[in-house]
């Protein structure tokens, strides 16, 4: 009998590479370097993409970015992100720092990343577990009372809302909500009932269930302006934020948002950004210049500085389909200066004038579209069926429009956070606020986050006039006064 011979292999061979090279991501924190920040090194192999998994769980831990440099050089890249914490301060945690080690892993793989499905040219959130909620994308053309239209909607489907936030800008709107069945708790999976919750909400958006398709601006095929899309589940980790806002700046692209509205609400100057700091009209500046000596087109970006806006313009570039090889990002005196060095995947840069300009509009758009007009209202309630819808209805009744909404269910409470304005353009006069507030203590700790009231002279002459039209339409006393019966007893404190 003749003997079989197999090849040897060593088994070490397989982890060759790693001991040749080092780990595939190796992840190094330092607070010893810098007197006032936190240092995040970052070396691993290259992937496309994974610049943004990187910011994203910086993003997510409510950390603030002062500075970073990537450079990727054939196929190894390094991050280094100079970081702090929400009051400004180093990261001492030692939860926090094993935390951030952790989550970029020592591999390059992003725990708990975001998992797309496609389903016709359409992205919906999937999860390993569809166990829980079932999600609903939403995209239209934006008027003042269409959030509180689709709360209506919902509740009066007999969902219940779990989770909702809703972004709109330049006469656009996206939102993505998570409902459970009213009766059951449980996702909503019959696909009858899917198809009316489509069609109702498509009525609602004013669009229809079936259209052609049209090109997006990253060359993909997108649903018309009108869209909505029911279907794919998300488990116990819906709360990670950054999940949510890629995808509705990914609707919010689809939906070509960068262009000039003809109608809904526009932009009228002066806004708040998720930091409670005060704007002035000062747009951010975008230019586009060509490295012709490496390949490369160079992206400059130049606005004021706000949480969360490199995750921002690192999406927009990452869903659009481009690939950064090295940037600068820093930020002083308020604002931020940002430099990307990117080709498009297809290994090519910019060459057309009409595909730069495409890039400089939609990233515009994106750091636009955080920054909200308005006062921020924050209101923690007993969860109820029909609380939302109850709540935007009051909003939309006494002339206020919600221009971004975040709302979350927390065991029995209901955490609301609005952004309001005047369908007019007119402010809210805080001494309603907090007239109202006055009022309501009792029953209600309404939390008001941004103070937008005109300069102090016609802050003095509202006061000294009772009867001006300003002081009568905006009394949010009276607002919530007529709905207090119905309301009082499902509010409670934020505790």
């Amino acid at each position: 009998m003749n003997k079989v011979c197999w090849p040897y292999f060593d088994p070490d061979f397989d982890n060759l590479p790693e001991r040749i090279y080092g780990p595939t991501c190796r992840v190094c924190i330092d607070n010893e370097r810098i007197e006032d920040c936190t240092v995040v090194k970052v070396d691993s192999v290259n992937k496309q993409g994974l610049h943004l998994e990187m910011v994203q769980v910086l993003t997510d831990m409510n950390l603030t970015i002062s500075k970073s440099y990537i450079s990727s050089d054939g196929g190894w890249f390094m991050d280094v992100f100079h970081v702090k914490d929400e009051n400004g301060n180093k990261l001492n945690d030692k939860k926090v720092i094993n935390y951030i080690q952790q989550a970029i892993g020592t591999t390059g793989e992003i725990p708990g990343s975001a998992m797309v499905k496609t389903y016709a040219n359409k992205a919906v959130f999937g999860s390993e577990n569809p166990s829980e909620h079932t999600a609903i994308e939403m995209t239209g053309t934006d008027h003042p009372s269409l959030f509180s239209e689709i709360s209506a909607a919902l509740a009066d489907l007999h969902c219940n809302i779990l989770e909702a936030h809703a972004w709109s800008h330049n006469g656009r709107l996206a939102c993505v909500a998570y409902v459970s069945d009213q009766s059951t708790d449980t996702p909503i999976d019959d696909p009858h009932r899917l198809a009316t919750i489509e069609d109702r909400l498509t009525t609602v958006l004013g669009g229809t269930a079936t259209t052609d398709e049209q090109p997006s601006p990253s060359g993909t095929h997108i649903n018309p302006l009108e869209a909505v899309k029911t279907g794919g589940f998300l488990g116990g980790d819906i709360g990670i934020k950054t999940k949510v806002e890629r995808r509705l700046h990914q609707l919010m692209l689809s939906v070509r948002d960068f262009d000039s509205p003809s109608i809904g609400l526009r932009s009228n100057g002066d806004g708040d950004d998720e930091g409670g700091r005060r704007r002035s009209r000062s747009p951010p500046v975008v230019c586009i210049e060509s490295c012709d000596e490496k390949g490369y087109s160079i992206v400059s970006v130049e606005c004021r500085d706000r949480p969360r806006l490199m995750f921002d313009t690192v999406c927009t570039l990452t869903d659009m389909q481009y690939v950064i090889f090295h940037a600068s990002i820093s930020s002083h005196g308020g604002f931020a200066f940002q430099e990307y060095f990117i080709r498009h995947v297809d290994g090519y840069a910019l060459n057309t004038e009409g595909e730069k300009q495409r890039v400089i509009k939609c990233l515009e758009a994106a750091i636009e579209r955080r920054v909200c007009e308005g006062v921020r209202l924050e209101l923690c309630a007993a969860n109820r069926i029909g609380l939302l819808s109850d709540i935007t209805r009051v909003l939309r009744e006494n002339g206020l429009a919600v221009v971004r909404a975040d709302v979350a269910t927390k065991g029995e409470k209901s955490m609301n956070a609005f952004y309001v304005r005047d369908v007019s353009g007119n402010e809210v006069d805080m001494d309603f606020v907090e007239s109202m507030k006055r009022e309501m203590g009792p029953i209600i700790n309404l939390a008001v986050k941004y103070d937008t009231r005109r300069s102090s002279s016609s802050s003095s002459a509202s006061s000294t006039s009772p009867s001006s039209p300003e002081r009568s339409r905006f009394s949010f006393g009276d607002m919530f006064r007529s709905q207090i019966g119905r309301l009082s007893q499902n509010f409670v404190p934020i505790k």
